[in-house]
């Protein structure tokens, strides 16, 4: 399997940068040499099935533990070292929040300002209330945290993590426990840090979500970083197939491999045949780069092949995610 090269571009263009980064415990690898590479300004999905090192990876980014061996920069800082000067730009929520149960979501979110010593005190009240509000909470920052739904909690540590002006956000599951319409909510609340000049650099499992909010994506599996590029660029590695329907699928196979099909890849027809058009679905991958549609429907055509329905469908994330790891998607480890 080919890995996709990191982001091009200087240190000085990517927000986070790992150069052979490496947690152990004992003989076991949680993490082994990952090169991450993300851009500043992006939003970066970072993808993986349970336990393939996501949350290790971003502990040791946050410095809430030790790596192995490796280099981490973040925001053009060495950490651990320069931590004091590059965590107050950073935003973070991790392995779900944890607040006091007995305090309002406001009062929580006041103490939790309070603790951070670049905070201004005279701009608190206005702070808390103004994060509230853009994480849709302001008609619940009275009530008990220990009253809060899940979803509610996810979203008041996200406002927790916009208190101050950000210039790295790091969001581990942040759609965990929200409905449709808070996942929506989130989504939008994402792009629009990111259109502000956020980097956005966020865990998650629900594959669709990632497609539809970030620019950049990794995938980890076991431990190591199997691919990274832009979304763009990840879709493009995976076959692209094609759906044909036609009464003449013995002569349609023949000229799909003429043109190029791999035979591992295979030539498959359904079977039934379509009964409403008298047609068998023919599907083949297509392993040959720069054959269009219309070379193949013309050259199906001239080998007298009937075409009663064609397509070529792209691979989607979810396509690459299985191709990359060898299993479908649970949650996030």
């Amino acid at each position: 399997m080919t890995t996709a090269p990191p982001a091009t571009g200087s240190t000085s263009s990517l927000a986070i940068e790992t150069s052979s980064l490496t947690k152990s415990f004992g003989r076991q690898k949680a993490v082994a040499d990952l090169d991450l590479a993300v851009p500043t300004g992006s939003v970066y999905g970072f993808l993986g099935p349970n336990g393939s090192g996501k949350t290790s990876t971003i502990r040791m980014l946050l410095g809430l533990t030790s790596a192995s061996s490796g280099d981490i920069r973040l925001l053009g800082g060495s950490m651990p070292g320069d931590a004091r000067d590059v965590l107050p730009r950073v935003g973070a929520l991790v392995e779900g929040p944890a607040f006091y149960p007995f305090l309002s979501g406001r009062a929580n979110l006041q103490r939790l300002d309070a603790a951070d010593r670049s905070a201004p005190a005279s701009t608190r009240s206005s702070r808390v209330d103004a994060a509230l509000d853009r994480v849709g909470l302001s008609h619940a920052a009275s009530k008990k945290a220990h009253a809060y739904s899940l979803g509610m909690k996810q979203r008041l540590g996200i406002a927790n993590a916009l208190l101050m002006p950000r210039d790295l956000l790091v969001l581990d599951e942040p759609s965990n426990g929200l409905d449709p319409q808070g996942t929506r909510e989130v989504r939008t609340l994402i792009r629009s840090l990111a259109d502000e000049g956020t980097t956005v650099f966020v865990s998650s499992h629900l594959l669709a979500e990632v497609e539809q909010m970030c620019t950049h994506i990794g995938v980890m599996s076991a431990g190591r970083l199997l691919t990274q590029g832009t979304l763009d660029d990840l879709r493009a590695l995976g076959l692209h197939r094609v759906r044909l329907l036609t009464p003449d699928a013995d002569a349609a196979r023949d000229v799909l491999r003429r043109l190029g099909l791999s035979p591992e890849a295979g030539v498959r027809s359904t079977d039934p045949p379509d009964s409403r058009a008298g047609a068998a679905r023919v599907e083949a991958d297509l392993v040959v780069e720069g054959l269009s549609p219309e070379s193949i429907v013309a050259a199906l055509v001239a080998a007298d092949v009937r075409v009663r329905g064609f397509e070529v469908a792209g691979a989607s994330l979810e396509d690459r995610f299985v191709d990359l790891t060898g299993e479908g998607f649970d949650v996030a480890g």
